[in-house]
């Protein structure tokens, strides 16, 4: 009897054996959507520091995957962007080669959303067709792909926000657009490791501790969203200074527009300020919570996350200081904004590891 008790169990390690080989390789290509993401966010970045959003007027999901590919096709493509108010207000004296720039850096933007559509779809009916997927985890990654399309949808709506009179997109239409892609990103990267790391080990971390992990994560997406207000108005280019604005803490004109209200998303001082409060919040924060995690009883993986979380947002702070100062040069800003990923991915890693 015993001999066969141990011949009925003994398939059980190679069945748990054969579900983390299969949840590893879905990881592996959920990870590999994050990187990405992460790339298209990087490139969106530049793409608003060089005004190239709005070089391409129009939203054709599937002809619009393919550029101009003659003389011709270039000159259309140009006659379409010069009756824009952006043309005819901003970029008068363009020539065809200053209209590539900018619209080279719109298409790899767009270009990247397509691939990351097809990146995520196909593997995604693979895995499910194949029965390497639950249910449940189809649903979940299903909702990540509706995200997808309003993140697509919320694009054009932002780019159309330009074509009108005043050739600048709103900027609250930009940070949704931001918000929603860093949605998508935390969403992916969460499920990624859920599928790679058990929680089993952080169930002695005590729940005040898991809360203030969660509370970073919300107030580092709060800081990235401030940034696309920054990006957005252009902020960064006012109050070249550091730590002070115009000589003082708080910028005297920081309640200039009425309604009081509108200063949170249009007034440069106001917006500027608000994303170095948070900055300064976070500052004292995360040192705080990598000293309690060092001091408490969490898992090796968690102490390790808090160390990255905590470089991470030093680079971070350097980083837009260093923007700041040099008034947006476009290799340090696009770093920087490369950097809030990098500190969004930490604060996600260290409250996964503590969950």
């Amino acid at each position: 009897m015993a001999r066969m008790h141990y011949a009925e169990a003994s398939p059980a390690p190679a069945a748990r054996e054969k579900t983390r080989t299969g949840d590893r390789a879905v990881a592996a290509w959920l990870l590999a959507c994050c990187a990405l993401v992460f790339a298209m966010v990087v490139v969106g970045g530049i793409t608003r520091l060089t005004h190239s959003g709005l070089s391409i007027v129009e939203w054709q999901p599937i002809v619009g995957a393919l550029p101009p590919l003659d003389e011709g096709g270039w000159q259309e493509t140009f006659r379409k962007y010069q009756q824009t108010p952006e043309y005819r207000l901003v970029n008068p004296a363009m020539s065809l080669d200053g209209f590539k720039y900018i619209f080279w850096w719109e298409y790899a933007h767009r270009l990247m959303g397509r691939v990351i559509g097809a990146a995520y779809l196909l593997p995604l009916l693979w895995f499910a067709l194949r029965g390497r997927i639950s249910r449940d985890l189809t649903w979940k990654l299903a909702g990540i792909l509706a995200l997808g399309g309003l993140q697509g949808a919320m694009g054009w709506y932002m780019v159309r926000s330009g074509l009108v009179d005043d050739p600048r997109v709103s900027q609250v239409r930009l940070t949704a657009h931001l918000g929603i892609a860093l949605l998508i990103y935390a969403a992916t990267l969460w499920i990624a490791l859920e599928l790679l790391f058990s929680c089993a080990h952080a169930s002695a971390v005590s729940k005040g501790l898991r809360r203030f992990a969660v509370a970073l994560a919300v107030l580092i997406f709060v800081m990235a969203l401030s940034g696309g207000l920054v990006a957005g108005i252009r902020a960064g280019l006012a109050y070249n200074t550091f730590p002070l604005m115009s000589g003082s803490v708080v910028p005297p004109d920081i309640f200039a527009i009425e309604p009081w209200y509108l200063n949170f998303s249009s007034n440069m001082a106001t917006v500027q300020f608000d994303h170095r409060l948070i900055a300064w919040l976070l500052a004292f924060l995360v040192p705080w919570f990598w000293l309690r995690v060092r001091r408490a009883a969490a898992p090796r993986r968690a102490r390790l996350a808090a160390d990255l979380l905590l470089g991470a947002l030093a680079l971070q702070i350097a980083l837009g200081i260093a923007t700041l100062l040099l008034a947006v040069p476009v290799p340090l800003a696009a770093a920087h904004q490369a950097g809030a990923l990098l500190v969004f991915s930490a604060s996600l890693f260290v409250a996964h590891s503590l969950r």
